[in-house]
C-alpha cells in the first residue's frame, strides 16, 4: 500500500481551506468535551451525594463509577453501530442520550434513579470516546492528523475545566453548600443540568460536517466521498487514486467485526492487546482519580470545601496546558517519545504524592510542607499526564489499526479503558480508607511499568497514511 499512497499524494495532502477541516475536527471532538464534562461534574456533587441519600464510602463509590459500565458498553458496541449507520448518525444518537442523562441526573427520585442516569450518559461517552478519534482521523489529512486528533483530548480537559468553573460558580452562588438552594433544586442537581446545553450544541453541530468518506466508500457513495476528500485534503492529491487506496485497504477482507481481532496464542491478536494495553496504563496511573474525586481528596486532608474546589479547577487549567503542548509536539516530536517523557514525569509526581500522603495528619491536616508537596506534585503528575498519554494515547487508537480491524479494535480498546477507569474509580475511596499513600504507590508502579511497554510494543504512528497501517 505505501506506493499507492505515494501516488495519490495523501502523505503530503495540504487542504486548500485549513480552517474548514479545523471546524470539522472540533465540531466532531465536542463529543469529547461532553464526555469530559459529564466525566468530571459529578465532584461537585460527590459529597452532597452522600449526605441526601445518607451512604457510605463503598455504595458511594459504585454510584459514581456505574457511569463507567455505561462507557464500556458504549465504546464496545460503537464501532459496529458506526459500521452501520454512519459517524454522524452515532454522533447524534450520543447527544441526544447525554441530554436525556443531564436531565434525568438533575431530577432524580432517588439513588438507584441517578444511578440509570448516570449508565445512560455513560453509554454516550462511550459513544464518543469511540466516534470523535476514529471520525477525526478518517477526516484528516495525514500531516495534520496528530495535531487533529490531539482535539479530542484537548476537548475533554477542556470539558473537565468548564465542569469545575461551572461548579465552583454555582457552589459560591449557593452559598459554598452543595445542598444550597439554586433555581428551585439543589446545588449539586443544577451542576449536573447544566450539561444540557453542550449536548444540544453538540447534536446541531453534527448536522454541519460531512460524514467519513471512508463510511460513504463502504456503502458506495464514491462521488460524495470524492467531494468530501478535495474539501479536506485538498485538490492537488489524485482523487481516484485515494478512493481506490481506500477501497482497496478497506476491501482486502471483510468489514471488522469482533472475529478479525482474534488469533494467536493469547485470544486477541497482537496489535490489539497493544491498544488494549495503552488504554490501561492510560488509566491505572490513577488520572481519573484528580478528576472524580480531587474535591473529596483534599477535604480529606484538611482543606476547606471552596479551596478544594478551586484546587479541582487549577488542576484542570494545567491539564489543559498540557494538552496545547501535546498539541504542539505531537507531530514534530513523534507520539512514542512523548509517552516515554509523560510516564518519567507520572512517576516523579506520584511518588511525591505518594511520600506526601504518608505523613501524619496533625489536627486533620497534612504538616505544612507535605501539604504544599502533595499539591505541586498532583499538578506536576496532571501536566506529565496531559502532555502524553492524555493526547497520545487517543491518537495511537485512532490510527494504529489496519483499516479492516480500525472500527472493531479501537470498540474493544475504549471499553478495555472504560472498565479500567471504573476499577480505579469504584476502589479508590476503599483505597484510600486504607492506605492514601499505598494506593499512590500503586499509581506510581503502574506510571513506571509503561515505560518498557512502550519501548518494547508502541511502534510509531507519526506521518504515515491510514492505508499504511497493519
Amino acid at each position: 500500500m505505501t506506493s499507492t499512497a505515494a501516488n495519490s499524494g495523501a502523505r503530503t495532502a495540504h487542504p486548500d481551506h485549513l480552517g474548514h477541516v479545523i471546524f470539522i475536527a472540533a465540531a466532531a471532538a465536542m463529543g469529547g468535551f461532553l464526555f469530559g464534562y459529564d466525566s468530571s461534574v459529578i465532584n461537585g456533587a460527590v459529597e452532597a451525594i452522600r449526605d441526601r441519600y445518607d451512604v457510605g464510602s463503598a455504595v458511594l463509590a459504585q454510584v459514581i463509577a456505574i457511569a463507567l459500565i455505561g462507557c464500556a458498553i458504549g465504546a464496545a458496541t460503537a464501532g459496529r453501530i458506526a459500521d452501520r449507520i454512519g459517524r454522524i448518525r452515532c454522533m447524534q444518537i450520543s447527544a441526544v442520550l447525554f441530554t436525556i442523562s443531564a436531565v434525568g441526573s438533575a431530577l432524580p427520585f432517588a439513588l438507584w434513579d441517578l444511578a440509570i442516569w448516570r449508565v445512560v450518559g455513560g453509554f454516550a461517552i462511550g459513544m464518543a470516546s469511540v466516534i470523535g478519534p476514529a471520525y477525526i482521523a478518517e477526516v484528516s489529512p495525514p500531516a495534520y492528523r496528530g495535531r487533529l486528533g490531539s482535539f479530542q483530548q484537548a476537548a475533554i480537559v477542556i470539558g473537565i475545566a468548564v465542569s469545575q468553573l461551572v461548579n465552583w460558580g454555582l457552589l459560591n452562588a449557593a452559598g459554598g453548600d452543595q445542598r444550597g438552594k439554586l433555581m428551585g433544586l439543589e446545588a449539586w442537581q443544577v451542576m449536573l443540568g447544566v450539561m444540557v446545553v453542550p449536548a444540544i450544541l453538540y447534536g446541531l453541530l453534527s448536522f454541519a460536517i460531512p460524514e467519513s468518506p471512508r463510511f460513504l466508500i463502504s456503502v458506495g457513495k464514491h462521488e460524495r466521498a470524492r467531494k468530501i476528500l478535495e474539501e479536506v485534503e485538498g485538490d492537488k492529491i489524485d482523487l481516484d487514486a485515494r478512493v481506490t487506496e481506500i477501497e482497496t485497504g478497506m476491501h482486502r477482507e471483510e468489514k471488522s467485526s469482533f472475529k478479525d481481532l482474534l488469533g494467536g496464542r493469547f485470544f486477541f491478536l497482537p496489535i490489539v492487546w497493544i491498544g488494549i494495553g495503552l488504554s490501561v496504563f492510560q488509566q491505572f496511573v490513577g488520572i481519573n482519580v484528580a478528576f472524580y474525586y480531587s474535591s473529596t481528596l483534599w477535604q480529606s486532608v484538611g482543606v476547606d470545601p471552596s479551596e478544594s474546589f478551586f484546587y479541582s479547577f487549577t488542576t484542570s487549567i494545567i491539564n489543559i496546558v498540557g494538552t496545547v503542548i501535546a498539541m504542539i509536539f505531537v507531530d514534530r516530536v513523534g507520539r512514542k517519545p512523548l509517552a516515554l517523557i509523560g510516564s518519567v514525569g507520572m512517576v516523579v509526581g506520584l511518588a511525591l504524592e505518594a511520600w506526601a500522603f504518608s505523613a501524619h495528619l496533625v489536627d486533620g491536616k497534612l504538616p505544612a510542607t507535605q501539604g504544599w508537596v502533595a499539591l505541586i506534585a498532583a499538578h506536576v503528575f496532571v501536566l506529565f499526564f496531559a502532555l502524553s498519554w492524555g493526547v497520545v494515547v487517543w491518537v495511537f487508537l485512532g490510527e494504529m489499526f489496519p483499516n479492516r480491524l480500525r472500527a472493531a479494535a479501537l470498540g474493544v480498546a475504549a471499553s478495555a479503558q472504560w472498565i479500567a477507569n471504573w476499577a480505579i474509580t469504584a476502589s479508590f475511596p476503599s483505597l484510600a480508607d486504607w492506605n492514601l499513600s499505598g494506593t499512590y504507590v500503586i499509581y506510581t508502579i503502574f506510571a513506571a511499568l509503561s515505560i518498557p511497554f512502550v519501548l518494547k510494543f508502541v511502534k510509531e504512528t507519526k506521518g504515515k497514511a491510514l492505508e499504511e497501517m497493519g
